[in-house]
């Protein structure tokens, strides 16, 4: 009955394709990271230069995504960009916590409320759920980051986008060897091939990754093959496929720590996690292809991808609490078991004259999802009184009886337009519209209590629209607007506030209307910077209303409002000396009160939530500065990270201080006959600061703390051929 037993077809090397639309910012054959050869598509899914866009909308090259990097989490490079959060939870077993905005940050595992795609193919389910674990950091030849308003245009749960971009270029035969070791037994081994002719080009990727964890329990590895091959003249225009594929076994999960835990030793590990021996599986691979027709003025492009995604994770619910047995409120188990088959066709048509831009299209994305529940522990029968771990026959971390077993699917249709008007030199408009509808369905197949299965749709027409105006070619100011929605996730709508099992019909979709004013510059000659002040306002959104029985139930909230300011610079200070710089202030707040619970068992809301509070783990202030000196001999960096306190929950009874940490990194360029590598060694965290790296939002056992390490080290070399 495993849905794991299943391996997702293709999770060695499975086809994705490989799109030029959505995440392909860069021409595949410009590789230079110099202002002047920058350009975006995320905002007009054309390629524009960033001062033609009314968005903030930013783009990490391969030089930042390579020098001195472990190439592991996108947490590493993200933070440079205003408005992102990307915590490293250093907890394989639970992914990145990423947030744009405050978009995503409620999130307890993986990422939500944020469109995340890889070579144009989504890592984000249709039901606005994503991971970040397969990015191909090592391969990746950009990652371009859109954020405001105009993420509207890519439906559900578009607080923000991340397209990870890997190159396809035609070029003689080579490639790259790469390897990196550090402290906690880290190691990250890679290699990459690329070659061909105007008529086919390929690239090949493989990764692997280990670390041993700096808290005890938290070892993790993972594997990940990233396989790219266009057909650049077919009769039908370029057709481009390409393979993601992602392997980890086995990632322990050392649980968050209580506020007394963190006091009492910061690099411990929750005992839970020991007894349950908590950790999680996964398995992914992913296929599809991108066909682009240029037929001069009109342009047609179809990206279709096909996937499946296996997950068993093993939780630290007590006993007493799986065996749980009071009707509607049955517990589902320790163990949760799931079987994704996702799949999608996005299929668009560009029409370009001097003065217009429009594009059209439809997307239509799929997911079903096989889901167990088991208990993770065995004992005789009858089970004894007050069973525990280890006593009498009981076996904890183990796979046990089947408790919950359904089958849910969710549907996703967009259509979609948007123009581009060319308003004489200094002016341009842009506007667009989205018309998504979502539907979500759950058969139970378990039905120890009754037939939970039901249904529940959302739907929503999101416009967007903005204007620029260029006083001077290389100055550009800009205002937006758009509005966005963000439906519950499946695991959002999993239980009744009651507690009970079956769909939550009555939770809504977060609805928000979101400006921006902005001012950018590029001169061109190293000189960049860019001021966005922005203010969302949100209706209906999710928030916990009970936790009973290891489930958490969600309802809304009346309003919620984030407003902001953004800045950033880069700067060649000289031939050797360059600087960059980014900072961001937010004040992310609910704007009424509301109930909830904190602590399990509680079904019924007994807490008041101020209005006025401010949501959870969104740092009101953060700064990123990176100073980079050429000295001939080695390239020295000095970077510098720092943001405020994260509040722990709703009712921000708690937080995790501010924190500023300092890194450092040497590189040297060796030149051995007709090789030349490049090493590195970097240190983080200088001056050995203990801090919290991330908290895990509203966590109902008060585990809320994740702690970072103190300074560790990595050295590495890539040796190109």
């Amino acid at each position: 009955m495993s849905s794991y037993g299943c391996r997702p077809a293709a999770a060695a090397l499975s086809l994705v394709l490989c799109t030029t639309g959505q995440a392909q910012s860069l021409p595949e054959d410009a590789t230079d990271n110099t202002p002047t050869s920058v350009v975006v598509v995320t905002a007009t899914r054309t390629e524009r230069d960033p001062l033609d866009v009314p968005a903030s909308v930013d783009v990490i090259g391969r030089d930042d995504l390579h020098a001195g990097q472990l190439r592991v989490n996108a947490s590493e490079t993200l933070d440079r960009i205003p408005g992102v959060v990307a915590l490293n939870r250093q907890n394989y077993a639970q992914d990145l916590q990423i947030s744009i905005r405050g978009f995503g940050a409620r999130s307890s595992f993986g990422v939500r409320g944020l469109r995340l795609y890889v070579d144009g193919i989504p890592a984000t389910l249709p039901d606005g759920q994503g991971q970040a674990s397969n990015f191909p950091l090592n391969a990746a030849e950009r990652i371009e980051v859109l954020r405001g308003p105009f993420s509207a245009l890519y439906g559900n749960s578009s607080g923000g986008v991340i397209a990870v971009t890997t190159p396809l270029t035609p070029k003689p035969f080579g490639g790259e060897a790469s390897f990196a070791a550090g402290s906690n037994s880290t190691t990250r081994t890679a290699a990459d091939l690329s070659g061909g002719t105007e008529s086919f080009v390929y690239a090949l990727d493989g990764e692997s990754f280990h670390i041993g964890g700096f808290r005890p329990h938290s070892a993790a590895g993972r594997g990940i093959v990233n396989l790219r091959a266009g057909f650049l003249d077919t009769p039908l225009g370029e057709l481009r496929l390409s393979a993601n594929s992602l392997e980890s076994s086995n990632a322990d999960d050392p649980l968050g720590l209580t506020r007394q835990q963190l006091q009492q030793n910061f690099t411990q590990v929750t005992p839970e996690a020991i007894t349950f021996n908590t950790r999680k599986s996964t398995r992914q691979g992913t296929l599809g292809a991108d066909l682009h027709t240029d037929l001069d003025m009109l342009q047609l492009q179809t990206t279709v991808w096909l996937g499946d995604r296996g997950i068993r994770q093993f939780q630290s619910i007590p006993i007493a609490t799986q065996t749980l047995s009071t009707g509607k409120t049955d517990s589902p188990g320790g163990v949760i078991d799931l079987g994704r088959h996702f799949g999608g066709v996005d299929s668009r048509a560009t029409f370009e004259t001097d003065m217009f831009t429009t594009t059209g299209g439809i997307d239509f994305e799929r997911l079903v999802e096989d889901r167990f529940g088991y208990n993770d522990f065995t004992a005789p029968t009858p089970l004894p009184h007050n069973a525990t771990c280890g006593v009498a026959g009981v076996m904890c971390g183990v796979l046990g009886q089947l408790r919950r077993a359904e089958t849910n699917s969710v549907n996703a249709l967009d259509p979609y337009v948007q123009t581009e008007a060319r308003l004489g030199r200094n002016w341009r408009a842009l506007a667009g519209v989205r018309s998504s509808h979502v539907e979500v369905v759950s058969s139970d197949h378990y039905r120890l209590n009754g037939n939970d299965s039901g249904s529940v749709s959302y739907s929503a027409l999101n416009p967007v629209a903005g204007l620029v105006f260029k006083p001077a070619p290389w100055v550009s100011t800009y205002l937006s607007y758009g509005r966005g929605f963000e439906t519950p996730t499946l695991n959002e709508l999993a239980y009744k506030p009651d507690g009970s099992a079956g769909l939550n019909t009555a939770l809504k979709a977060a609805r928000s209307n979101n400006y921006e004013v902005g001012a950018k510059a590029d001169d061109g000659d190293g000189l960049r910077g860019s001021l966005a002040l922005f203010s969302t306002y949100t209706s209906d959104d999710i928030v916990v209303r009970s936790n009973f029985g290891g489930r958490s139930g969600f309802a809304n909230v009346g309003r919620t409002r984030r407003d902001g300011v953004e800045a950033e610079l880069e700067t060649r200070l000289s031939q050797r000396w360059t600087l960059a710089a980014s900072g961001t202030l937010i004040s992310a707040r609910f704007g009424e009160s509301f109930l909830t619970c904190t602590a399990a068992p509680c079904i019924t809301p007994n807490l008041r939530v101020a209005a006025g509070n401010h949501l959870p783990s969104v740092p009101a202030r953060a700064a990123w500065a990176e100073l980079k000196y050429r000295a001939g001999w080695a390239d020295l960096t000095l970077e510098g990270r720092a943001q405020s306190g994260l509040f722990v929950n709703d009712l921000n009874s708690d937080r995790a201080g501010g924190t500023a940490v300092l890194n450092a990194v040497v590189e040297h360029t060796e030149t051995w006959g007709p090789l030349r590598p490049r090493f590195f060694v970097r240190a983080d965290n200088l001056v050995e600061r203990r801090y919290v790296g991330s908290v895990i939002v509203n966590e109902s056992n008060g585990r809320f703390f994740e702690p970072a390490p103190t300074i560790t080290w990595l050295a590495g070399v890539d040796l190109p051929f």
